[in-house]
This record gives structure tokens, sequence and C-alpha cells, in this order.
């Protein structure tokens, strides 16, 4: 782990993925990341930021998963967390979809701002399957290795945990679904709410509700999707 020593990593995931970082393919990520930099690239999220999913959701408090692809590309977007932005920042027409589903399945007003913390902090891991973006560049890093070492999270979920909601929209987190032991824990496959999708399968899939529900019939606490903070019916969304 030596290369990444300096970046904090909450002790559940740094015990349970710390052989994994002393892969060579992890080794030469890290040479990659800081080749990219003295090169003058933008690299998001910021470094601290890499592995705030896992920092935010311990693995023995993960009762759901809900995996998008990389992060946002823009200035001041990406968080560490899959569709997430901080408050303040635009919402993503991705996550605006998202919010308008909430709205449909369990009659949530739509949140004012895209930021996905309390989530994260109830038990809902938000991890994308690349944790690192070059400004600009969507799916730059998509073949530097993070999506072996995102498998091995997924991996690390499955066997460890019980009864966790894994939300797949889009065709690239189902194909994460063969990871997944489905005989414990509860797959909810769609289109990905991205607005070239979600009217083919995302808006409608009442994913949030079966989730909860799923979560209290094996004896767990539902998620309050609700986020904190203002309604849009006191500020101004662009759609």
């Amino acid at each position: 782990m030596t290369q990444y020593n300096r970046i904090k990593l909450e002790k559940s995931w740094k015990d349970a993925l710390s052989a994994e970082f002393e892969q060579p393919y992890m080794q030469q990520l890290a040479d990659f990341l800081r080749e990219e930099k003295q090169q003058g690239k933008e690299i998001y999220p910021l470094g601290p930021l890499i592995f705030n999913a896992l920092n935010l959701t311990p693995l023995p408090q993960v009762k759901v998963v809900i995996l998008g692809q990389d992060p946002y590309h823009g200035p001041g977007q990406a968080q560490g967390l899959s569709f997430s932005v901080p408050e303040g920042i635009a919402i993503p027409p991705s996550l605006l979809n998202i919010y308008k589903e909430l709205q449909r399945d369990l009659n949530i007003p739509l949140a004012a701002h895209g930021c996905l913390e309390s989530w994260a902090k109830q038990g809902v891991l938000l991890l994308n399957t690349t944790l690192t973006v070059e400004r600009g560049q969507a799916g730059s890093h998509a073949k530097a290795g993070w999506q072996r070492f995102t498998d091995c999270i997924i991996d690390c979920v499955s066997a460890q945990q019980e009864h966790v909601v894994f939300m797949l929209w889009g065709a690239h987190a189902r194909s994460k679904a063969q990871r997944i032991d489905a005989s414990k824990h509860l797959l909810l496959c769609s289109a990905h709410p991205s607005p070239l999708s979600a009217y083919r399968g995302f808006l409608g899939n009442g994913h949030f509700s079966q989730c909860n529900k799923f979560l209290q019939r094996t004896g767990q606490q539902p998620i309050e999707w609700r986020l904190p903070g203002l309604r849009t019916d006191q500020v101004e969304l662009k759609l």
C-alpha cells in the first residue's frame, strides 16, 4: 500500500482491501495518476475524495449499493460518490431523473441540491466503477485499472454482507450482476437514469420502494431517501 499511504481509508475497508493495494496493477495505477498530474492534467475528484464512498459507508454498514461508471468530469462536480455533486453545484441530468423517480415512487419532493452524503451515511454505497477521471474527458481512466479494484469491492460486499440491495442501472452496471450472490442479495436492474435512456425503463422502475420493502422484510432500517435542505418549490431548477 506504499503509494497510497497518504490517502485516508476507513478501517474496515482498509482491512478488507489491504492485499489488493499490494497488487502490481494498483502500483501501476498510482504511477499512472502521478504521471498524469506531472503532465499538468487536472484529475477529479481531488485526492482526499477518491475513496469518499468507502470512507462514508464502512463495509459492515453497507445495505444498498448504487453503481455509477466514472466521476463527473466538470470542475467542482466530483466528490467521490456516484451520481452525487456538492451543494451549490447544478444538479446533473441523471441525478434529476433519479429525483423524479423518487417523487413518482415515494412521493418525495425533488431535492434542491445534488449532495447524496446523507444516503451514504445511512449505508448506501455510492460506488463508481472507475474512481478518477481527467477534466473534460469522460471515461478517460476507464482502462487504468480501477475496475479491477472496484470489482473487488463488489465481491467483498457480496461475500461479507447479508441482504444488500444492488441497484444496477444501465448496461455497464448490470454487467456486474454476475459477481453478486443473488441467493442472499436483491438485484434491481433497469435502464440508466441518463436522459438518453431514462424513459426506456428507469422512470417507473419502483426501485426505491422495492429497496425499502426488502430492507424491512430482512429486519433492517429502511433508507430515508428524502434529502435534507430546501425543496425545489423554493428554488428554480433548470430542467
